[in-house]
């Protein structure tokens, strides 16, 4: 392979990974791409997750904006107080991967808002690798938000359930 097939190969790699991360809604991903003994591609794709931080609070405030024109500290104020990633009772995910609410489909979902759960009960499944990991609940209470999708991708710190 010459020198400018292997550089066109290694960009049209690097946008598939590009392609990946917004199509999975990843924050990163890293390769290593071996060539020869003393040839090989190093790459690490990322991108900044806080431009989307804004916009979930947003849908919030758009139906209070026309509401409350002449106050724009109003609406700023709110959005803090409702990230589920600072509430106290969040329950968030030890890994990336893919949630499952359910065990398999057609079965019913592991827990629903409303539910009582113990601590150890198991809230979803986080496929990882491959693997299933159960995600126990942290403590015992009542399920008040279910914050994921079944069969969403959730990055690591994510928050997944409230229990209060």
């Amino acid at each position: 392979m010459s020198k400018t097939d292997t550089h066109e190969s290694d960009v049209a790699f690097i946008r598939a990974l590009a392609e990946l991360l917004r199509e999975n809604d990843l924050s990163e991903v890293e390769v290593m791409r071996e060539y020869g003994e003393d040839d090989s591609l190093n790459v690490r794709v990322s991108r900044n997750h806080q431009a989307p931080a804004p916009a979930a609070p947003a849908p919030a405030a758009l139906p209070a904006a026309p509401a409350t024109p002449a106050s724009p500290h109003a609406t700023a104020a709110p959005a803090p107080a409702t990230d589920p990633a600072s509430h106290p009772g969040a329950v968030t995910s030890p890994m990336v991967g893919t949630a499952y609410l359910q065990a398999e489909p057609g079965t019913p979902p592991f827990v629903k808002t409303g539910d009582t759960v113990k601590e150890g009960d198991t809230l979803l499944i986080i496929e990882a690798m491959k693997t299933m990991n159960q995600i126990p609940a942290p403590r015992s209470g009542t399920v008040k938000r279910i914050l994921v999708e079944d069969g969403g991708p959730v990055e690591y710190g994510a928050p997944l359930m409230i229990i209060e």
